[in-house]
């Protein structure tokens, strides 16, 4: 135990620290009974929610689990490295993910009138403060708890093998649980948009609308919930990744274990940078947020850079891979471009999903000669911001590879999402901030609350922006290393595109990212129309709700987007399970060409979509603003129209096509011996 005593005890005071936090948050003012009630009806949504999500999911969970229990057994072949202990390691993931998950939202739902009130008492400051809090218990607790279950992981069975189930574990509850959250998200606000501001011309997160409540609780099972889930995963593969790769192709055993414990000491000191990272935004956050945040990301990255360089030259040692001997900084320079490579894809988002530069403000420029032409706008900004992030990406994998090899790939993804209780604390604090301006307007609180909610929710669309855009960058970089451990796995030297099975696994893999992103549009689209006709329905049918004289059915609401995500999430869900089983067990080298071609498209299509979405909502809040007409007019409803487009695209088919980048790799790699010809 005393080799991984280190991250152990980082683990532990990362869920130290998230005491404190969530005793901070819990300790403010939750504003007046109506505020309070507001916040108990969103809390109850969304426990609502994630009660039936995790109920859907564990029953797969269990099917799987047992699967994989059995498989020496089913295949016949009782020296196949799966088994009961993969099994365990799987549930351990699992569970894991699920937690992390369900504790954020927890305090998330608890925070926002609690944020609400700190905006009315002190402004911008007081306001931040307990976004913040809120969104670091969710950072923290991703980090500390991913860690912390990988250590006792590999405490247990001493197996990186066996290890690779708790990555599977964790990606599969990250899948449904971004894809669901993102579709029960984007179909209430869908319906509280289009029909409310734009047919019915009431303002955002009027208490009127029958859809706002389950608005309100989408933000929280999507971004919050969905998020915690999403980046957990991103953190343990990126280390696991490592792990395999370091045990797959490093020469000589006592090496290859220094290699293995890397990672999880460099996690320890990213721990304790994100800590410090937190503590300088709720220091610095008076005057300017988007400074704050950004400048709390910049440090932790910055800290864990500098740890890294100690831990590696004291812990590191030089190591072989084939006949290519690499130093013992090795390691360190490949971290170090994964880190400036986070960074840069960061500046980026920010720079094209900011409002402070000149890509939003085209888009809402643009809104003045209508709709169309907005989504166009937005559509082209995306587009347009692949192309620095790819570049860099491509840049860091040559670097990395050049000093340490394909082990440094796996490093690069891991200094990306070193401090990812950091990134995820930044993104939390969002859907916060936005349930805060929610529940100012539906309490009816003075104007001025709802501008510092506002202004902190646009801080947070940038921020959900750049999250987004660590966590697909980092996606590119384990797909690559959890690739190269499942061609050694599955005893494959070489996938050779002159090979019509791997070319065409090449071509099914590119067009899966398009295929699954279709799957989820085509529910969100249901969702939203479900919701839709029934907040026209309740406008029509109920005498005295839009004079204010009665309360909206909001419970009817929230069950139809609920529903909605169980349903459409399930299809897409199988699909990222089942296709690389099948394909594996048709050809295992299909399968390497499949993973690559999922992997370069999917990573492209995660970056434009985020970045569209983004940018074609800041753009509708620049209006709002007061620009170009501000709210109510023309310009303002083309821009709704365009965000109601944006919505799905950053908040449900981006964020979820990295996850099942990463899914369908450490599927292929937890069965590639089921996948290994004779």
């Amino acid at each position: 135990m005393t080799h991984v005593a280190v991250p152990l005890a980082s683990g532990i005071v990362g869920l130290i620290f998230v005491g404190i936090l969530v005793r901070e948050v819990l300790s403010r003012d939750p504003g007046n009974e109506v505020m309070q009630r507001i916040s108990l009806a969103i809390q109850e949504g969304a426990r609502a929610f994630l009660k039936r999500e995790y109920m859907y999911v564990s029953v797969l969970v269990v099917v799987v689990a047992g699967l994989i229990a059995l498989a020496p057994t089913l295949s016949g072949n009782p020296d196949l490295p799966l088994g009961w202990k993969t099994s365990v390691a799987f549930i351990l993931g699992a569970v894991v993910s699920a937690l992390a998950g369900y504790i954020g939202m927890s305090i998330a739902t608890r925070a926002n009138a609690r944020t609400t009130q700190a905006a009315a008492d002190g402004g911008v400051k007081g306001a931040l403060g307990v976004a913040v809090s809120a969104g670091a218990v969710m950072g923290m607790s991703v980090a500390s708890m991913a860690l912390l279950g990988l250590v006792l992981v590999y405490w247990l069975f001493q197996v990186p093998a066996i290890v690779n189930g708790y990555a599977m574990g964790a990606s599969l509850v990250a899948l449904f649980a971004r894809s669901g959250g993102g579709l029960f998200t984007k179909g209430a606000d869908m319906g509280a948009d289009l029909v409310g501001k734009v047919e019915a011309g009431i303002p955002e997160d009027d208490p009127r609308n029958p859809a706002v409540i389950a608005d309100n609780v989408g933000d929280n099972v999507g971004d919050v919930a969905g998020l915690g889930a999403d980046l957990l995963e991103s953190y343990v593969e990126s280390i696991i990744a490592s792990m395999a790769l370091a045990v797959a192709l490093v020469s000589g055993a006592a090496i290859s274990e220094k290699l293995v414990l890397l990672p999880f000491n460099i996690a320890a000191a990213g721990i304790a940078a994100s800590i410090l990272g937190i503590i300088f935004v709720k220091v610095m956050g008076r005057k300017n947020p988007q400074a704050a945040l950004m400048g709390g990301t910049y440090v932790a990255a910055g800290l864990t850079a500098v740890a890294s360089f100690f831990i590696i030259r004291t812990m590191g040692t030089e190591f072989t891979i084939g006949s290519t001997t690499y130093g013992v900084l090795g390691p360190f320079y490949a971290t170090l471009a994964g880190i400036v490579s986070g960074v840069i894809v960061g500046m980026v988002s920010e720079y094209f999903t900011s409002s402070k530069y000149r890509p939003v403000k085209n888009i809402a420029e643009a809104s003045q000669t209508g709709a169309a032409i907005t989504v166009t706008a937005g559509t082209a900004a995306g587009m347009g911001s692949t192309a620095v992030p790819v570049i860099a990406l491509g840049i860091s994998v040559i670097v990395a590879h050049h000093f340490a090899g394909m082990y440094g790939i796996a490093m690069a993804a891991f200094g990306m999402l070193a401090t990812t209780g950091m990134v995820v604390a930044v993104d939390s604090y969002g859907p916060v901030a936005d349930n805060a301006g929610g529940i100012a307007e539906m309490a009816g609180l003075p104007p001025e609350v709802r501008g510092v909610t506002d202004h902190l929710d646009t801080v947070g669309n940038t921020t959900a922006a750049i999250g987004k855009g660590f966590a697909i960058g980092s996606a590119a970089f384990a797909a690559i290393g959890l690739l190269s451990a499942y061609m050694v796995s599955a005893g494959i030297t070489v996938a050779d595109m002159s090979e019509p099975t791997v070319m065409a696994g090449l071509l099914v893999g590119g067009m899966l990212p398009f295929l699954f992103s279709s799957m989820l549009f085509g529910a969100v689209s249901k969702v939203a129309f479900k919701m839709i006709d029934e907040v026209r329905r309740q406008f029509r049918e109920i005498p005295g709700l839009l004079e204010g004289k009665v309360m909206p059915d909001s419970a009817t609401c929230v069950d139809i987007s609920t529903r909605g995500a169980i349903a459409g999430m399930i299809k897409p869900g199988l699909m990222a399970i089942l296709v690389p089983v099948a394909v594996g067990l048709y050809d295992p080298r299909a399968l390497a060409g499949l993973l690559v071609g999922a992997g370069v498209t999917g990573v492209v299509l995660g970056i434009q979509t985020a970045n569209s979405g983004g940018a074609l909502d800041n753009a509708k809040k620049y209006i709002e603003e007061g620009h170009f007409g501000g709210k109510g007019s023309e310009a303002h409803k083309a821009a709704v129209v365009g965000d109601t487009v944006g919505d799905p695209l950053k908040d449900t088919v981006g964020p979820s096509i990295n996850i099942l980048i990463k899914l369908m790799s450490v599927i292929s790699l937890v069965l590639a011996p089921l996948f290994i010809r004779g």
